[in-house]
This record gives structure tokens, C-alpha cells and sequence, in this order.
């Protein structure tokens, strides 16, 4: 299976606290990528995306995409990544040496181990030392490694989460994507049509049952809001501007729907880059939709290659 490294430029590194069950994951892009994205859902925690959702911004180009767990206080970890480019003269050129352009967006993870700690600076550089152009690890690791998903009713009746990551290659077209599932809603199979990981029964239970239909019959005082989010980008060799970026972002927005249900929702901080870093001359449409195939099989690898850690079940424990 390609990952999103089968893009040239391309390089992700991973580094983590088992014992936090927290971790981040580095995205390096050799030596930059023009860069698009959308964010949907209402609970997303960001940093140094201004660049990307002005269109008017002097800064055009990013050098990585950071995800971390730890929620907001992870997004002080983005330090490590600036000073690994900045040692080597990568980032924005001013008259007082290189600036790194470092989009970077966090994910809720606290629940799962000890929720005082968290990704810092160290653990970003790691990251970026780790990081290479090669086969990506995925599953429970880095930023995905306190992920989860189905919590309608809290992390007690959650699955597993993690990190997926999926290539294909058209003809000289190429699109990779790498997504961090950590999502409120199930996450589904869209040609069996059936859940893969998700909300269960009770808290002791492997029986799966669907979010959506449990939420038509759901108290709002019920919900446990706010711990949740997809984390996603796509890297293409297409010849994109920021503008085309960001309407391929839409695109790929759009389809997160076909994996997890319910998607977007107010609890979730939903995100998605999308990264240029090639000449190749063809239809944003076409991108779009390879870009949408992509982390639709991003998305089921990601909760397929989990593992619970004995803390909540995963895929696996299910079967």
C-alpha cells in the first residue's frame, strides 16, 4: 500500500509518550509546498494557518503541516518543528534569517492517558529527525496514538483511533493523503456498508451501534462535546495555486461524510491541508476526487491498524 510519501517532497515523522498516550506527527515538504485548506465542525485549535485562509497573505508557502495531540496546550510543541527548518535555512526569507512557515492543528487526546502530559518542542523535533520519504508507520502512533472515535457517550464507550495513510498514482498523477482520526462519529466501511469502529453498546460491550441513529434519540445534556477531530492532509505533485488548493480542500471536506458518520458536527475541529509540490498540469477535479479516494482509505487504515492498548477496544479486539 502507497502512502502519502509516494508524493516527491514528501517526507513524515513520528514521535510520542506512551506513557501520556500522546504523540505528534511532522510533515515535511522538501523544500516547500503551496498550500490550501478548510475547516469544518466547530471546535478546531490551530496555529500559523493565516497564511492559508487569507488570500491576500504575503506568505504563500508552508514548509510543514504539524498535527499533536494535547489539545491547545499542544500547539506549543510547533517550536521544535520551526527550529529543526531553522537550523537548516528553511522558511520564509527575511533580513534576519529564515522564518519556518509551520500550519499546525491539534487534536484532543487527554483522555485516554495522563492529561498533564503532553507533546512539547522535544518531542516535535524528534519528530522532525525521524521523518523520512519511505513507508509510514501508521496505527497508534504519533498524533494518532491517544486518538478515538465514537463518543457519543464519552471516551468509556469509544473505540480506537490512530494515524492512515494512502497513495494512488494516475499517469504522471500522483496524491497521497495522511488523516489523524480522532472523530465524535463511526467510522464506516462506504462499500460494505458497515461500521468498522465506533460507539458500542456499553462500556464493557463489543457490539457497535450507529452514532447517527443513537443521536435522533440522544438528550443534548448527554453528549460529551469538544474531545473530538479529523486531522487531514493531501499531498499532490499537481501544479496547484493557493486558490485551487483550497477548493480541492473543499472537495476532499466534502467526502469525509462517506467514512464517518455523523461528520463535521459541532464537537469536531475538522481539518483539511492540501499541498502542491509538482508541475504536473491537470483538472483540480481530478485532484479532488483522488484526493477523496485517498483518505477515504486513509480513514479505514487508520482505525484498522490501531491498537487499544488495553485502555478502550480497537478494530482488531472487535474481530
Amino acid at each position: 500500500m502507497e502512502s502519502i510519501t509516494i508524493v516527491e517532497g514528501i517526507s513524515v515523522g513520528h514521535s510520542e509518550n506512551r506513557k501520556g498516550v500522546t504523540g505528534c506527527t511532522v510533515i515535511l515538504c522538501d523544500p516547500f509546498a503551496i498550500a490550501g485548506m478548510e475547516i469544518r465542525g466547530g471546535a478546531s485549535s490551530t496555529r500559523q494557518i493565516d497564511s492559508l485562509i487569507t488570500s491576500s497573505h504575503v506568505v504563500g508557502l508552508v514548509n510543514a503541516i504539524f498535527f499533536t495531540g494535547g489539545s491547545a496546550f499542544g500547539l506549543d510543541a510547533a517550536g521544535g518543528v520551526m527550529r529543526y527548518l531553522e537550523e537548516r535555512k528553511r522558511g520564509f526569507p527575511t533580513s534576519k534569517g529564515f522564518v519556518p512557515i509551520v500550519p499546525t492543528a491539534v487534536i484532543y487526546d487527554l483522555a485516554l492517558g495522563k492529561g498533564n502530559i503532553r507533546p512539547d518542542a522535544k518531542m516535535a523535533y524528534q519528530a522532525c529527525l525521524k521523518a523520512k520519504p519511505e513507508k509510514v508507520e501508521e496505527g497508534s502512533v504519533g498524533a494518532g496514538l491517544g486518538a478515538s472515535v465514537g463518543k457519543l457517550y464519552g471516551i468509556s464507550r469509544a473505540m480506537k483511533g490512530g494515524v492512515g495513510t494512502s497513495g494512488i498514482k494516475i499517469r504522471d498523477l500522483v496524491v497521497g493523503a495522511l488523516v489523524v482520526v480522532n472523530s465524535f462519529g463511526d467510522v464506516r466501511d462506504e462499500k460494505e456498508g458497515k461500521i468498522l469502529a465506533g460507539l458500542r453498546d456499553s462500556e464493557k460491550g463489543l457490539k457497535l451501534i450507529d452514532s447517527a441513529l443513537e443521536l435522533k434519540k440522544t438528550s443534548p445534556q448527554t453528549i460529551k462535546p469538544f474531545e473530538n477531530t479529523v486531522l487531514t492532509v493531501v499531498a499532490t505533485n499537481a501544479e496547484l495555486d493557493r486558490s485551487e488548493a483550497t477548493q480541492v480542500a473543499r472537495m476532499i471536506s466534502g467526502g469525509l461524510g462517506r467514512n464517518i458518520s455523523p461528520v463535521h458536527t459541532q464537537f469536531d475541529g475538522d481539518i483539511v491541508f492540501v499541498l502542491s509540490l509538482g508541475k504536473v498540469k491537470v483538472d483540480i477535479s481530478l485532484v479532488g476526487s483522488l484526493g477523496g479516494e485517498a483518505v477515504s482509505e486513509a480513514i479505514k487504515r487508520a482505525v484498522k491498524k490501531a491498537d487499544g492498548m488495553g485502555i478502550i477496544p480497537a478494530y482488531q479486539d472487535i474481530l
